[in-house]
Parts: C-alpha cells; sequence; structure tokens
C-alpha cells in the first residue's frame, strides 16, 4: 500500500506519522489528536512553515523534516476554554433526543441525523478558522471569570514573531539588491502575478515603488525609516484568507500601476501621489475578516468606538497613524505641519472610501463631474483620488484569470467563515456570504456587472488608455462566470428532470 510522511512539531517535539493514501480523515485526525495528548473535546490546529492554517485531512501534502507542520491543540474544556455554549448544548440536546429515539423506536430517523451531521460539520468548521476568539472561544482568567481578553502569549504566538523576523531579515538583506528593469515595468501593469512572490520579496518590491516614484528624495524619507515602516505595515495585517498582506500588496501594486498608465506623475501632485500609495497599502491595516455588517450587528468593541459608521476602516487608518506614531516608522517626520494635515487628511477620505456602504455616492459623484473633469479643481482631484484607491481595492477580476480565480477562493473562504459564525451567534446572514447559497460563478456576475463595469467605465472615460487594462479583462472575466454559471443552471435543470422522470416511472411501476 502506498504511504506518505508527514513530519510535525508538538509540544516542542519533532515527529512523525505514515498514512495510507486511502487512509480516511478520521484516522488521519485519531493520530494527530493522540500525539498531542488531546482530548475528545479538543480543537486541532495545523499550520504550515508561513503560518497558514491546513486542513487536518488524508489530502495533507507529505513533508520533511525541514519543512515541518506544527501542531496544536487549541480549545478544551478541560484547559479552561470553552466551545460557544449554543453549539455546546444544541450537540447535548441531539444526543439526549438520539438516546430517546433509539430507546423508542430503534433506529434515529432521518432528520436527527442530519442534524447531528450539520453539528459535527460545524465543528469541524472551526478547525480551518484561525481566530477561535471571534467566534466566542473565551480563556477563563486566573479567577475563573470568562473574558474577552487576550490569553498570555503562547509558544505559537512566539513562533509567528519569529516568522515576522525572519521575514525582516530577508527584507533587509535583499533590499540592497538590484531589481532588474524587466521586473521594474512589469510591477507597472494589472497582469503582475503577485503569487510567485514570498512575503520578503513583497517587501522590497514595496520599497521601489516608493523609490522609483522618487518619495524619498521629494519627502525627506530615509530608507531605513521607510524600511521600517513597510515591515510594521506588514506585521499589522493579519494571517486570514483575503485581507491578509497580500491582498495589501496587490491593492498597492494596481495603485502603483495606474500612476503610471494615466501619466498621473504629470497630472496631479507629488504629494497626492505619495497619499494614494500609502493609502492602498494601510487601507485593511489589521482587518479581522470579518466585514462591518457583522461588527455592528456583532456590537464588537469597533462598532461601540466609532459609533456604527465604517468602524473597519476607521479603523484601519488609526492603526497607520499609529505605526507613523513611532519615530522610527514615521514616513513623515520631515514634513512641514501643513503637508502632514494635507497627507493626513487625503488618507483619512481615501481608506474611507473603500467602505463598500458608501460606493454609490462617490461613483455619483465621480459620474457628476467626469464631463467637466479639471485636474487643478481640488475637489475634483480629491474625488479621483478616492475613485482610483477604490478601483484598486476591488481590481482582483481586471487581471489574468490565473491570478484572480485563486483571490476568488480566498475571498469565500473568509465569507464563509463569517457566515458560520453568524449563524451560530443568530446574527443576519447575508446572501453573497452564505455557503449554503452562492457559487463562485454567481458571486462574480453580479459584482461585475453592477459594481465593476459601472465603476470601470466612468474611469475609462477619464483615461481612455485603461479600457485594455481594466474594462476589457473585466469584459472578459463577466463572459467566462456567465457560461459557467449557466452551465451549471443547466446541469442542474437536467438533474431534476431525471428525478421527475425516475418519480414518474416510479410512480408507474406502482400502479
Amino acid at each position: 500500500m502506498t504511504t506518505k510522511i508527514i513530519h510535525f512539531m508538538v509540544n516542542g517535539t519533532l515527529e512523525k506519522a505514515e498514512f495510507g493514501v486511502d487512509c480516511s480523515a478520521a484516522d488521519v485526525k485519531d493520530v494527530f489528536r493522540a500525539a498531542a495528548e488531546a482530548g475528545p473535546h479538543h480543537i486541532l490546529k495545523m499550520y504550515s512553515m508561513s503560518g497558514s492554517v491546513l486542513n487536518i485531512s488524508a489530502q495533507l501534502e507529505a513533508n520533511s523534516e525541514d519543512s515541518y507542520y506544527r501542531l496544536e491543540a487549541v480549545a478544551s474544556d478541560q484547559q479552561g476554554v470553552r466551545m460557544p455554549k449554543e453549539l455546546d448544548a444544541m450537540e447535548h440536546r441531539l444526543l439526549h433526543l438520539e438516546s430517546k429515539v433509539l430507546d423508542d423506536v430503534g433506529e434515529p430517523p432521518e432528520a436527527v441525523c442530519d442534524l447531528m451531521s450539520q453539528v459535527e460539520s460545524f465543528k469541524k468548521k472551526l478547525e480551518s478558522v484561525k481566530h477561535l476568539s471571534w467566534v466566542g472561544l473565551f480563556k477563563e482568567d486566573g479567577d475563573h471569570q470568562l473574558s474577552k481578553r487576550s490569553p498570555k502569549p503562547s509558544s505559537s504566538q512566539l513562533s509567528a514573531h519569529e516568522q515576522q523576523q525572519q521575514v525582516r531579515r530577508k527584507f533587509l538583506n535583499m533590499s540592497s539588491l538590484q531589481v532588474t528593469e524587466e521586473v521594474r515595468e512589469h510591477l507597472k501593469t494589472p497582469v503582475f502575478d503577485n503569487w510567485q512572490w514570498e512575503e520578503a520579496e513583497m517587501l522590497v518590491l514595496l520599497q521601489v515603488m516608493f523609490t522609483d516614484l522618487d518619495f524619498l528624495a521629494a519627502f525627506h524619507i530615509q530608507l531605513e525609516v521607510l524600511q521600517n515602516f513597510l515591515f510594521q505595515v506588514f506585521c499589522h495585517y493579519n494571517n486570514i484568507p483575503f485581507h491578509n498582506f497580500r491582498h495589501c500588496f496587490c491593492v498597492t501594486q494596481m495603485m502603483y500601476g495606474l500612476i503610471w498608465l494615466t501619466d498621473l506623475r504629470s497630472k496631479i501632485s507629488r504629494i497626492d501621489l505619495l497619499i494614494m500609495l500609502t493609502s492602498a497599502l494601510c487601507h485593511d491595516l489589521d482587518h479581522p475578516g470579518y466585514n462591518n455588517s457583522f461588527q455592528i450587528n456583532a456590537q464588537t468593541d469597533l462598532a461601540l468606538r466609532y459609533n456604527d459608521i465604517s468602524p473597519l476602516e476607521n479603523h484601519h487608518c488609526a492603526v497607520a497613524f499609529g505605526i507613523m506614531a513611532k519615530p522610527e516608522c514615521n514616513i513623515l517626520k520631515n514634513l512641514s505641519s501643513d503637508q502632514y494635515k494635507h497627507i493626513r487628511g487625503g488618507m483619512i477620505r481615501c481608506i474611507l472610501a473603500t467602505d463598500m456602504a458608501r460606493h454609490n455616492d462617490i461613483l455619483n459623484k465621480f459620474k457628476s463631474i467626469v464631463p467637466v473633469f479639471n485636474f487643478t479643481n481640488k475637489e475634483h482631484q480629491e474625488v479621483l483620488m478616492k475613485i482610483l484607491v477604490k478601483v484598486s481595492d476591488i481590481s482582483n477580476e481586471a487581471r489574468p484569470m490565473a491570478v484572480a480565480e485563486p483571490w476568488l477562493d480566498c475571498l469565500l473562504q473568509e465569507f464563509f467563515n463569517q457566515s458560520d459564525t453568524e449563524k451560530l451567534k443568530g446574527l443576519p446572514v447575508a446572501p453573497f456570504m452564505d455557503r449554503d447559497k452562492v457559487s463562485k460563478p454567481s458571486s462574480q456576475t453580479g459584482f461585475i456587472r453592477f459594481v465593476l463595469l459601472p465603476l470601470f467605465t466612468e474611469v475609462t472615460k477619464l483615461f481612455p488608455a485603461l479600457e485594455k487594462h481594466l474594462l476589457e479583462p473585466v469584459r472578459r472575466a463577466l463572459d467566462f462566470y456567465s457560461d459557467l454559471e449557466r452551465a451549471s443552471k443547466q446541469e442542474q435543470e437536467e438533474e431534476e428532470e431525471k428525478k421527475k422522470e425516475g418519480r414518474t416511472a416510479a410512480a408507474g411501476g406502482g400502479v
């Protein structure tokens, strides 16, 4: 029988496990549960070397001792960390019901089996959610009172810190190397493939963007300060499926490309270019993976702090200026008071504009001024800056399909994590986030048709050169997902027809 070997670190010890290729997911989890000395109520978490959460299943890829995974048991009743009481109570009630039905009837009905399956399924989903505190897992303090405060740093957190420092060392070692002209030119285009670059390399490319736009000389930014700033931005993005540092890089890279493709350097001031690029870089800092609707409905600290008004975007701004409050990271420290106020005001406007709740208002304002747009008009410029940051933020479908499609998978994973949590907490669930109601093609056709195309069409009116870079790829993406949606619908209809014919045949046989 063909086997594969998994090397993993658990409780400070490097272990290995051997599995058959036909081994079940339950068997795999049992092995890791035993290795972690975990009880039945623990939730197991498996991480790659880069810190990504892995699905514990028979599909785990074989690795070597040098590329070992990290295994943790992160929640247990015995350890003082509890499952949300709603899920725990539901499971106990179902077990009691199942027992009673077995006593009375001898076999549980299908409905009970289905409910048990759903509860078990949700427990498994928790194993792929990294930030368990967001779904109500709390650690008890010494006085045994439940608290939402973060636990003391664990070995996994220290490990994450060390991983960050490794990225920093790589970044600084590579930062003095000459980036080829070919890469510099490719960096200015929407077809740039982010998936080919690791985190330290992306930091180097961000440094290239700031230097090639001559920001360091123009605003007296010391290279070391820029590097500290970029590294702290990297550290303040969370390891979540979509709104992570790689997304930040993609948005910044698109903003950088738009600056070159539209020749903005000759149309607006360099300080406004700095505002747009830095806003793109900071626009999702410390994003928790749960959107504003969740924050407001769940009455989180962020929603309470910002009175339900763009809580995430306000938080992203606050984190950005918190980073720059440190002298060693303050890329604005050598500017005049007026310049600082101008940049701060501009960044706040641009980052707040990324709240999709404001989308229609901003787009309608832009549409009204496009026919008479004047680059010397301050109000026109401010609206344009917001629009271009918005375009950069939601521009994945303008990229080649091989680059764009993985991002859609990441986004849906984040959406599904949120909707699963909302269902558990009894909060409203948006249909476009519900794993039971949405598919990849259906999630994109409406978004492209009603959000991307109207926005990109207006931008193209002002910058006709962008038609082939924005509009044409997005139209092709709409055709692609529309075809997929039609094919899926046709397949469903054919399946329904077969079932209908089967039922008719069965009824005829009964007669």
